[in-house]
């Protein structure tokens, strides 16, 4: 479908071009936000009738757009969210997220059309992205997305909130819980060599150490032996009163 660009459109063209489009992005987008006309011999005559006006009121646009984009560039809004603790959210951060939190930090009327988001974010992190005021002004901002306020002070100062080290970072969901189950399984192996009790769940019972394990082995084997003696000489004792009468 051809159409007649009314505002520049990143990757088609600017005010005035008339170029070719899929019909589906032309109904579906362009047309309907008032970005383009049909291109036919109608509307282009209307075109160069109010070419000069909507240039004007464009040339408007963008400078209220960078007045805000002075007032928005580098801004970062705080999203709190719940996490496992590898950083993966239980959810995510969209566009809408986005766009709210910006607008009631900076008082800017932010759609979340404005906002450039490739996917939902569903990691923790300072995340950086892109919203555009205008088709020809962007400014860059950071999502701060953390599981409390305390925690996203801390990675605004660059500090990781994860634990482990860079490698565990590296493992995917599936790995990571793989070699959970592993270090569980050597744990356990551990504890059962040592003669340290196990609870329920197949974990050392916590406050039991080797020492004191091997303590009560001790005591039950003394136990044992001190029994064994006691019973060695009653049977002495026996055998003497029979030799006696």
């Amino acid at each position: 479908m051809d159409i007649i660009l009314l505002e520049r459109v990143e990757k088609l063209g600017s005010i005035g071009d008339v170029v070719s489009v899929k019909p589906g992005f032309a109904r579906n987008f362009l047309l309907p936000q008032g970005k383009a006309l049909r291109a036919n011999e109608q509307n282009k005559a209307k075109f160069e009738a109010e070419r000069e006006r909507i240039e004007q009121e464009n040339a408007a646009k963008r400078t209220d757009a960078e007045k805000d984009a002075e007032t928005l560039a580098g801004t970062q809004v705080v999203l709190i969210r719940q996490s496992s603790d590898s950083g993966q959210l239980y959810g995510s951060v969209n566009s809408r997220d986005i766009a709210a939190a910006l607008s009631e930090k900076s008082g800017l009327k932010i759609d979340k059309t404005q906002v450039t988001l490739e996917a939902p974010i569903k990691t923790l992190g300072v995340h950086s992205l892109v919203v555009a005021l205008h088709p020809e002004v962007q400014v860059e901002v950071e999502a701060n997305v953390a599981r409390s306020e305390d925690e996203a002070e801390l990675q605004a100062q660059g500090i990781s909130v994860l634990g482990g080290n860079d490698d565990d970072e590296a493992l995917t969901e599936s790995e990571r819980l793989a070699k959970e189950a592993l270090e569980r399984a050597e744990r356990q192996a551990a504890a059962e060599a040592s003669g340290i009790p196990l609870d329920e769940n197949g974990e050392p019972v916590e406050g039991i150490d080797a020492e004191a394990a091997g303590d009560a082995e001790a005591g039950d084997a003394d136990s044992g032996e001190a029994a064994e003696g006691e019973a060695e000489a009653s049977e002495e004792e026996e055998s003497n009163a029979e030799k006696a009468s």
